[in-house]
């Protein structure tokens, strides 16, 4: 039977006429080429769009949980630096109080003044400990919550966006840009609320002290506020530069590593070490960059303090003279307004650290704003009882049309049922629209139009713990995790037994290898399974299918990539997996199609024969060239 992916339906071949002969479609239209690609995509840039205030939302989130210790943080500060700023007003308590006391012969008030200089310096810095032990312990717990919530949200997020956002790039985002957050929160956000709570003090004492010199002090911010206003405008540009600069090295690090096999195949590491330095020298010059803002910062920070001091001493000084200020008051003045000054070359350091961290803020914000395009269902359902004397679960795809979001029709509209129990085999050109027929079905994406049913209910509407239990994709790769061959196996059913495991892998014929290697079931397979061979990791990964005992089996080109015996053997298994449950074999080999009942061919997006495998081969049509051509091959 033959027909093709439009407004017309693809049923089952049981509800046709069973005398029609298999021929090729003649689709209302021709066959023209799908729309090509080329649309802008969002995931393009290293930097993801997020709403606005998100960082600012997420950091409060991040720290919402540890309210408690953020308050007895603060309290801790206040009361620390408290102590810290005492000292200037014990000196002039002691010049203005003491030293005239003590030509009196009155000791005591210079006694005063050294048990509570003491007091304080014993105070601040136990107080400054019990600070630095609470506001560690918010900073790991902030960046283990942050570190979580970017490897869970990875998870969560759609194959859409995995495709096309490299793997490099979210590395980045967990690694150097948490570490920028980390650099912020373990150093620099303890220095900053300590700068600002000092400058807090300073000011309000130099008000008390007098209020000319606090004025004055007011008044000589004003320069240096205006300096600070243009350097974190200049140096936000320059950190956002860096971190994706370091992103791009990270990316083609990761891409060279994971690729190395064909980079040594066509001998690209000269080409590559040209590019790797090519982007390595781009980050060290935006570095260089930032830190020439840096320096241009400390130099006009330092001159300007420079000047504002002399100036205010000066001017104190005279006011001393002529009566209006006192010596202990300017004395302690001036101790103030040099505090007031010495942490603007730190106050430059801190504020790399805060650009750097909102620079790696902004770009996890942004990675945590992406929403999944296969959400969960506000309102899960349950698959229907199965009968036990029916296997699998019927499939149907109901006016379903799907186009990437970048454009074109990558499949148009058509309505194919997938009887229970039965084993439907996709043959066709790379690029058919085969492997997305597959993901439609194991709901990776989902339909642009339309419903894919199974056994009546969309998959919309199943939780994915539910559809994972009910559809299970094994793909040509067969990835394997690090860890020991059982583990691997039980990833399908995590409760399994040792014996449930062994069954399993006995009735794919895997029992005998596993046993062979060094440790059997707790071999460690290494990283991607590379300690055992390709036909290996199929059989492992159809034993894991089989524990899990799903109803629909996806097998995308399982044995494209071995030779002759690997595919033999995992022929064998893939009859035992997909008995009694309805399948979709992605076939690139055509002895693979020999095992199924139903086989369609797939040309740019449209089914354009339909039938069992004999009645193709004895047509006319395309898989009836397809078989001979594979034949002859064999010869």
């Amino acid at each position: 039977m033959t027909t093709q992916l439009t407004d017309q339906d693809t049923d089952h071949p049981d509800d046709r006429d069973p005398d029609a002969p298999a021929r090729l479609a003649e689709p209302d239209e021709p066959l023209e080429p799908l729309e090509p690609l080329e649309a802008a995509d969002a995931y393009a840039d290293d930097q993801l769009p997020a709403p606005r205030g998100a960082s600012r939302r997420l950091l409060f989130s991040l720290l919402r949980p540890h309210r408690a210790r953020v308050v007895l943080a603060a309290l801790l500060l206040l009361t620390q630096q408290a102590a810290v700023q005492a000292v200037p007003l014990l000196v002039a308590y002691a010049i203005d109080s003491g030293v005239p006391a003590l030509r009196d012969d009155d000791n005591g008030p210079l006694i005063a003044v050294a048990v509570a200089y003491l007091l304080c310096a014993l105070g601040s810095g136990v107080l400054q400990s019990l600070f630095i032990m609470v506001s560690a312990r918010i900073n790991q717990n902030v960046l283990l919550d942050l570190r979580g919530r970017i490897y869970r949200h990875a998870q969560a997020l759609s194959l859409d966006f995995h495709d096309r956002y490299t793997s490099g790039r979210l590395i980045s985002r967990s690694t150097s840009d948490v570490q920028s957050l980390r650099e912020l929160l373990n150093e620099g956000l303890q220095e900053m609320l300590l700068i600002l709570v000092s400058l807090t003090y300073i000011g309000g004492l130099l008000f008390y002290l007098d209020v000319g010199l606090g004025a004055a002090a007011v008044f000589s911010f004003v320069p240096l506020t205006l300096l600070v206003r243009s350097y974190r405008r200049r140096s936000r540009e320059k950190f956002n530069e860096r971190s994706t600069a370091i992103a791009a090295v990270i990316v083609k690090f990761t891409e060279t590593v994971n690729g190395i096999r064909p980079v040594k195949a066509f001998r690209r590491e000269s080409a590559n070490d040209v590019s790797f330095d090519r982007l390595n020298r781009h980050h060290e010059r935006i570095n260089g960059d930032t830190l020439m803002e840096m320096c241009r910062f400390v130099v006009l920070s330092r001159l300007i303090a420079a000047v504002s001091v002399a100036g205010i001493v000066l001017w104190g000084a005279q006011r001393v003279r002529a009566g209006d200020m006192e010596l202990g008051a300017l004395a302690a003045g001036a101790l103030y307004i040099r505090r007031l000054y010495d942490p603007l070359d730190r106050f430059a350091m801190l504020l790399n650290s805060y650009q750097s961290a909102v620079a790696s803020l902004h770009k996890i914000s942004g990675l945590l704003a992406q929403r999944p395009d296969v959400p969960e269902p506000e309102d899960p359902v349950a698959l229907p009882e199965r009968p036990i004397d029916r296997p699998g679960r019927e499939v149907l795809f109901d006016d379903v049309r799907f186009a990437y979001r970048t454009g074109g029709d990558v499949l148009p509209r058509f309505r194919l049922r997938l009887a229970a129990g039965e084993t439907t085999a996709l043959v066709g050109a790379t690029g058919a629209g085969k492997s997305t027929l597959a993901k439609l079905l194991a709901r990776f994406y989902d339909p642009t139009e339309g419903r894919v049913l199974l056994d009546g209910t969309d998959l919309r509407r199943l939780s994915m713990t539910e559809l994972r239990r009910g559809v299970v994709m094994v793909t040509q790769e067969a990835f394997l995790f690090s860890g020991t061959v059982a583990e691997n196996i039980a990833l399908g059913k995590p409760d399994a037994t040792r014996e449930e495991i062994e069954a399993a892998a006995r009735a794919i014929g895997a029992h005998a290898f596993i046993e062979e290697l060094p440790d059997g079931y707790d071999t460690d397979v290494r990283k991607r399974g590379g300690r055992i061979s390709a036909g290996q990791r199929q059989l492992v990964a159809f034993a894991r299918v089989l524990l899990a005992d799903p109803a629909v089996v996806i097998l995308d080109e399982a044995t494209s990539s071995l030779d002759i015996p690997g595919e033999r053997a995992v022929q064998d298994a893939m009859v035992t997996v997909l008995r009694d449950r309805t399948a979709l074999v992605i076939a690139h080999r055509l002895s693979t199609v020999e095992i199924a009942d139903r086989v369609l061919v797939m040309e740019r997006g449209r089914v354009v024969e339909d039938g069992a495998p004999a009645e193709l081969v004895a047509g006319a049509g395309r898989f009836s060239d397809l078989h001979r051509a594979w034949r002859e091959s064999l010869v």
